[in-house]
């Protein structure tokens, strides 16, 4: 499998390496393609590699050794005991003498675990041994709040080293169609509507079935790691998994204001916020507002989960597991089959919304992009210029779009307080299956109606 886009992020290791000295925090959540990154990087460089895990610390140490005396082709280091962090990196120095080297600890936060002062003896060693030594330091990370709290956080003995720091974000639909051979783009848009941009969940796939296929025997498969994915993603960043699970599956199945996420559960606004502030930190939930509002109006505010998959999962895999336990599978397929149109429709419009920026299309640049909502109205996409204004509509149907969705769209615009007198409006629209004569028609004559075939 070829090495996919991480272009910003080659850049950044690239622009670090070049320096006579650098300290890189890497981190994200698990399965985004942290390790494959380092690894594409260090290829043809001088690089020393450690992939820490929940093994006790002499363990670690006496592994961490081991790698040095492979590294460094000294038998005799392999044969003689050291219990210290301090031994080893002091024979660390002396070996790599002037020459660049670029040293990583992989999952940095499992020696923070094991010994919960290994970040003050890792400050302590850089800054009296590494910091003016011509070396590349990268610790990486997947469990996003202790990377926070043991590397990036005021309170961190390790504050304030940094050079860069990268998080790592799945891969953008732009560079989705890499993963696959000559897929259509409704195809593209109906996996990535289930993986996201998650390399460990597209390469999971067979990608030469259907979306449903590998929904029924991957995701709904018992015995594929895919089916349990959520439970051990979220294990080690929490506690009380069972809370945090009713609060997800609440949001999935369409219960998205604070006001009704509590009703259904039947818990106060006080003792819920915490927790979605937690899930909102771990980049799993997001806030959204109405492009037009500020993010802290909290009346106004409604929250999604931000990965397809987890989205995906909370919304058919949780709810049924009694079904899926003994192998049934017959009854949430169904329900998926039924409702996957609608399903794919969702990503589709948040997917043409972004696809806003990084088009040509449009003629005045976009300062903020969302969608637009009040009691009784929704628009689908709303951009907002220095006193342009562009408002969308998507239609995943099998049905072309003729001109009353245009109409439909005018009368909802005059709605959305902005710039009333000033602004100059365009509106976009979206469809899977194209467009009628009639808009075609209208379109050309009027510069400010775009038809897109995304």
């Amino acid at each position: 499998m070829k090495f996919i886009n991480r272009k910003n992020e080659i850049k950044t290791l690239e622009n670090e390496y070049n320096k006579s000295s650098s300290f890189i925090i890497l981190y994200g959540r698990r399965r985004t393609g942290k390790t494959t990154l380092i690894k594409e990087f260090i290829k043809e460089k001088n690089a020393f590699y450690f992939f820490a895990d929940k093994q006790n610390e002499s363990l670690q140490i006496e592994r961490f050794k081991n790698q040095l005396a492979e590294h460094f082709k000294d038998e005799l280091l392999r044969k003689i005991t050291i219990s210290d962090w301090d031994t080893l990196f002091e024979y660390f120095i002396n070996k790599i003498g002037e020459k660049k080297i670029i040293f990583i600890i992989d999952e940095f936060q499992y020696l923070c675990m094991v010994n919960k002062n290994f970040a003050s003896i890792f400050q302590r060693i850089y800054d009296e041994k590494l910091s003016n030594k011509n070396i590349m330091i990268i610790l990486c990370g997947s469990l996003i709040s202790m990377m926070y709290s043991e590397t990036l956080a005021y309170s961190s003995p390790l504050y304030g080293r940094r050079t860069a720091q990268i998080k790592l974000q799945p891969i953008k639909f732009q560079y989705y169609s890499e993963f696959f051979n000559n897929p259509s783009h409704k195809e593209l848009i109906e996996f990535y509507s289930i993986t996201s941009g998650v390399p460990k969940y597209i390469l999971e796939f067979n990608r030469e079935k259907t979306p449903l296929w590998n929904i029924e025997n991957n995701i709904l498969n018992k015995d594929n790691f895919l089916y349990s994915e959520p439970k051990f993603l979220l294990q080690e960043e929490i506690n009380d998994l069972s809370r945090y699970f009713s609060i997800l599956h609440t949001i999935s199945s369409g219960s998205t204001k604070l006001s009704t996420i509590c009703s259904q559960l039947g818990i106060n606004s006080g003792g819920i916020t915490p927790y979605i502030t937690k899930l909102i930190d771990l980049d799993i939930v997001e806030k959204e507002v109405p492009v037009t509002e500020n993010i802290d109006n909290g009346k106004k505010g409604l929250y999604k989960i931000k990965d397809n998959y987890l989205r995906f999962w909370f919304n058919y895999v949780y709810p049924y597991q009694s079904y899926l336990e003994i192998g049934n599978i017959s009854y949430p397929l169904e329900k998926i089959k039924n409702e996957f149109d609608l399903w794919v429709s969702k990503t589709y419009e948040e997917l043409a919304r972004e696809s806003l920026l990084n088009t040509d299309t449009i003629s005045f640049p976009i300062k903020k992009l969302g969608r637009w909502w009040d009691k009784n109205d929704e628009i689908d996409i709303v951009g907002i210029g220095e006193n342009e204004i562009i408002f969308g509509e998507c239609k995943w149907s099998v049905k072309k779009v003729g001109l009353s969705v245009l109409y439909d769209l005018k009368e909802k615009s005059k709605k959305v307080q902005w710039k009333n007198a000033v602004r100059k409006e365009y509106f976009i629209l979206f469809s899977k299956e194209g467009f009628s004569d009639e808009l075609i028609e209208l379109a050309k004559e009027n510069d400010n109606i775009i038809l897109s075939d995304f």
